[in-house]
């Protein structure tokens, strides 16, 4: 379940985008009516927001209907604005309604100028018709919302949680949870396509939007102008988000070297040694040590700081190099015995909500296995081969007992579409690696190009300082013009 994967980073999003004002008055996906937004740090006056009706399920189009929140930025230039970039969150489960207030920050002026920035929360989420399941607190531990294994890879636990949480999703999510899934984010997409009065969309979708996105660019080719994925899923429509899942085993691999080459640089301040396999192997022996042994952390969920907790924080750190530090600290205050810094742990209500509509897109996406000897056997397998993952990205999940059967079949990503695809993607990426990247492109054929960038960390445009990538991606948006063939970005000058 990868979008579970990523809640401490997106829980805080949520909170932010919880409600639109009462200025954004409801609208139907053909006449919308701009509003106010509801404040909250970091809103740009300028932004608008609007609340459309969709239909909950696309195979009924006349019965009930639920909301979908929309915000936008409209351009300072309308004399040479292109259209709409419709801004794709990631996840599953991450808000977007205050994506366009935070873009408008770091976008080139020649791409706002171009474009009036849109920004959604998916159906399910934040200011949309949310769901929820009503967990427990312990259950929506960021150690049990990512399927880590317990001490010597026993999962037994991780059953019993699986279990638990399809049973409450069952009981209490409503019918909204069982038509939530990438297909029906895609209508969802053509239905602000359609409100906004647009022939043609172009959009910037960041790690699960790459598949959205790609999706999208599916089953609608004929409405698509400028699309740019960053940070690209593995498109398998065998596995889907099986798939990202597993894939966590391979980036954090690829990623490590570069934290260790960080840490070794600075091994008079923290101690971890003075080359990349030292820092591994105390990294290894610190998160053995604490299965053993848990440190007391108030005010964590959990309150402890154990294996599990390392790990699930260094693959949050790992997103990018700014992380590092943080890691670091923790992991030195725990080997010295010294006070743990505050915790930062996501707001209860925040996790409700992206857990339950993680979930539901993940489990409504395709089939799981539902074997426990099966993951036993996986778990097993992945540990040994993969250690700072402990096997949690081939742990049983939810899906493996969702009450609710596949709808739709997966979407299969093909060459068949109009040439105007261009894919970005840092070489050593924790969440959505590389090799998952490259069967993106291979799936996408001559739709696509590929821009590869020699760096780290989860999001590439405008987003790790490589300026060859950010000039090919903006030449993009506001010319129409991409390499004429794959590109490789050098590592930007440290």
């Amino acid at each position: 379940m990868r979008a579970l994967t990523k809640l401490s980073a997106l829980a805080t999003a949520v909170a932010v985008t919880a409600a639109v004002a009462p200025a954004a008055l409801a609208a139907s996906a053909a006449t919308p009516v701009w509003g106010g937004c509801a404040a909250g740090a970091g809103v740009d006056p300028r932004q608008e927001c609007t609340t459309l009706q969709v239909p909950m399920d696309y195979q009924a189009p006349g019965g009930r209907t639920i909301s979908l929140a929309v915000s936008r930025i409209r351009t300072a230039k309308p004399e040479l604005r292109r259209g709409v970039l419709l801004l794709i969150p990631g996840g599953p489960g991450s808000p977007g309604l205050n994506r366009p207030s935070a873009q408008a920050k770091r976008l080139p002026q020649e791409v706002l100028d171009r474009f009036d920035l849109v920004g959604f929360d998916p159906r399910g989420v934040g200011a949309s018709t949310p769901v929820s399941c009503g967990l427990s607190k312990a259950d929506v531990a960021l150690t049990r919302l990512k399927p880590w294994p317990a001490v010597h890879g026993d999962i037994s636990e991780n059953v019993a949680w699986s279990r638990r949480i399809a049973e409450a999703c069952a009981r209490t999510g409503g019918e909204v949870l069982r038509h939530i899934s990438t297909r029906n984010e895609a209508r969802d997409i053509d239905s602000i396509r359609r409100a906004l009065g647009e022939e043609k969309l172009s959009y910037w979708g960041i790690s699960y939007g790459t598949y959205a996105g790609a999706v999208y660019a599916q089953m609608f080719p004929e409405r698509t102008d400028r699309v740019v994925l960053d940070s690209n899923d593995d498109p398998d429509p065998r596995r889907v988000a099986r798939a990202w899942l597993a894939n966590y085993s391979v980036g954090v691999e690829d990623r490590f070297p570069d934290f260790a080459a960080w840490a070794a640089a600075r091994d008079g301040e923290y101690g971890f040694g003075g080359d990349a396999g030292a820092v591994r192997r105390t990294f290894l022996r610190l998160a053995a040590r604490l299965d053993r042994h848990p440190v007391p952390w108030p005010g964590a969920n959990p309150e402890e700081l154990n294996g599990n907790v390392l790990r699930e924080t260094m693959l949050n750190a790992f997103y990018s190099d700014a992380g590092f530090p943080m890691l670091a600290g923790l992991m030195r205050a725990a080997m010295a015995g010294d006070p743990l810094p505050a915790p930062n742990t996501p707001p209860e209500n925040a996790l409700q909500n992206t857990a339950a509509s993680a979930a539901a897109t993940l489990c409504n996406d395709v089939e799981w296995p539902s074997s426990v000897t099966w993951h036993r056997r996986k778990v097993a397998q992945d540990r040994a081969r993969y250690p700072l993952t402990a096997g949690m990205p081939v742990n049983m999940g939810p899906c493996a007992y969702w009450p609710y059967p596949v709808a739709e079949a997966p979407v299969r990503i093909t060459s068949h579409g109009p040439s105007n695809v261009l894919l970005i993607q840092n070489l050593r990426d924790p969440s959505t690696p590389y090799s998952g990247a490259k069967e993106m492109r291979r799936a996408f054929g001559e739709r696509a190009r590929m821009v590869a960038v020699d760096s780290g960390g989860h999001g590439v445009y405008l987003a790790n300082g490589n300026a060859c990538g950010d000039r090919t991606v903006t030449a993009f948006l506001t010319e129409g013009v991409r390499p004429e063939r794959d590109l490789l970005c050098e590592a930007a000058a440290k």
